[in-house]
């Protein structure tokens, strides 16, 4: 099933591209019959560069390079028409196509490889929140859980922001948690105060103890690996929230945190 859905996946983008190479092979046509038929004074050769450009837009250096040749043959068929290929106007036609396409070739390669690399960016990232923000269950203990993300970095899909939850002895604790920056930067102290919830929501008895053992960890942390030039300017704040199985209570230590909603 995962195998059907990469080749799907691979395929659709495939049939699109192609079936866009329609409208430079049509300009191709037009732009060499309009010029066959006018007068010898009227060069539109050098319009055919257009092809390779348009494509250029939505599929890879290959396809960029047919249509280039295809233009190129276009030029070619204008000049027998026009006189011949022996003519200067035109060799410099001709020259000017293959100049210009190689160098939409070479921009649509360059293009192609950066994709190329943001897509490993993202898949990273995506690995690394799904290491940190572990997927929660859709139900813990009497409890339904849903969760949204959205990321501050336009080209990440992790940040500062960070929730936990987790099944006690005698109920459910839950973190909602942002620390200072954004981006891949905010990702070691996002993994410092998940791991320190995770371990410490089983050793506390009450929420005030709870939060002053998450401060511990990160004072800690930041003794250690908080930068010179950024001392006292790293922090975290979290809200927990704690609801019991069997008391019509919930309760919620804010540590910095702007309110809930």
């Amino acid at each position: 099933m995962a195998a059907q859905q990469r080749f799907a996946g691979l395929r659709q983008p495939w049939q699109s591209s192609h079936a866009l190479l329609v409208i430079p092979v049509v300009l191709i046509l037009v732009i060499t019959l309009v010029d066959i038929h006018s007068p010898p004074d009227v060069h539109l050769g050098p319009a055919l560069v257009i092809a390779p450009a348009i494509t250029a837009s939505f599929a890879g250096p290959r396809l960029t390079g047919f249509i280039g040749v295809l233009a190129l043959a276009a030029q070619v068929i204008i000049g027998v028409f026009h006189g011949g290929l022996a003519t200067t106007n035109h060799v410099v036609q001709l020259v000017t196509i293959a100049v210009l396409s190689v160098l939409v070739v070479f921009l649509s390669a360059v293009r192609e490889r950066r994709s190329r690399q943001l897509a490993q960016v993202r898949s990273v990232a995506e690995a690394a929140q799904h290491v940190l923000l572990w997927p929660l269950p859709d139900q813990i203990g009497p409890l339904q859980v849903a969760c949204l993300y959205l990321a501050a970095e336009d080209e990440a899909q992790i940040g500062g922001d960070l929730y936990a939850a987790t099944r006690t002895e005698h109920g459910t604790r839950v973190m909602i948690g942002d620390v200072r920056g954004k981006g891949l930067p905010a990702i070691g102290e996002a993994a410092l105060l998940l791991g320190a919830f995770r371990e410490a929501a089983h050793q506390h008895t009450t929420l005030p103890t709870l939060a002053a053992g998450l401060e511990q960890s990160v004072a800690r942390y930041l003794t250690d690996f908080e930068p010179e030039d950024e001392a006292g300017e790293r922090f975290a704040t979290t809200l927990l929230l704690e609801i019991p199985d069997e008391d019509p209570i919930t309760r919620l230590i804010s540590c910095g945190h702007p309110p809930p909603l």
